[in-house]
């Protein structure tokens, strides 16, 4: 054999052996970088996931009221003063987590509650908030789905602060806490009635 062979044979081997870790090397750098994304979004919290509607006016919705109920819900309701809108259903374990905090803020009086009942049978609905307690101050019977969608719903419960002039102003997802509420959503609720009186001539 030739040095010019030998050089070309040891030339291939050289490539044989860089295509062989290439092999083995690419697929574990894409297996690390995808764990480091799926760990990033495992850790972190849900609530703090953005809405494309914050800052726009909420959807243009009208809902006849839950069964058992006198007021429905729509777009119109909303303007006017702040209030927090909270998508829920008798089916959902997280929203019996919640409903204790929404009980004790429905008696404080301190900002008015919507409910958006979502893809509940209206029997099942009235019986959860006659056995429950009601704390909404309207409700509005969600049947399909369909407004939940337009509001950029992902999953229940989901609860929006609405500003004076209708718009959403925040979204929390998730079962709302006691120290959600105090720290975050009420304080918000305090901030934007004073921008609306600020604006006031």
């Amino acid at each position: 054999m030739t040095s010019d062979n030998v050089v070309q044979s040891d030339m291939a081997a050289v490539r044989r052996a860089t295509w062989r870790r290439l092999l083995v090397v690419l697929p574990v750098t894409a297996f690390a970088g995808l764990a480091i994304v799926l760990a990033g979004g495992l850790t972190r919290n849900a609530s703090d996931i953005p809405s494309a509607l914050i800052g726009k006016p909420v959807p243009e919705f009208s809902l006849p009221p839950v069964q058992g109920r006198k007021l429905g819900l729509s777009s119109g309701d909303l303007p006017g003063s702040v209030s927090l809108v909270n998508v829920f259903a008798s089916w959902c374990v997280a929203c019996r987590e919640e409903h204790p905090v929404f009980m004790q803020l429905a008696a404080s009086r301190k900002v008015p509650l919507h409910g958006l009942n979502y893809k509940d049978r209206p029997d099942d609905a009235a019986r959860w908030l006659n056995t429950m307690g009601d704390p909404y101050t309207r409700t509005g019977a969600d049947l399909n789905g369909r407004v939940a969608i337009d509001w950029g719903v992902y999953g229940i419960p989901e609860t929006f602060v609405v500003s004076v002039d209708g718009r959403i102003a925040y979204k929390y997802i998730g079962a709302v806490t006691q120290e959600a509420l105090d720290k975050t959503i009420l304080p918000l609720v305090e901030r934007l009635r004073a921008e609306a009186k600020e604006r006031q001539p």
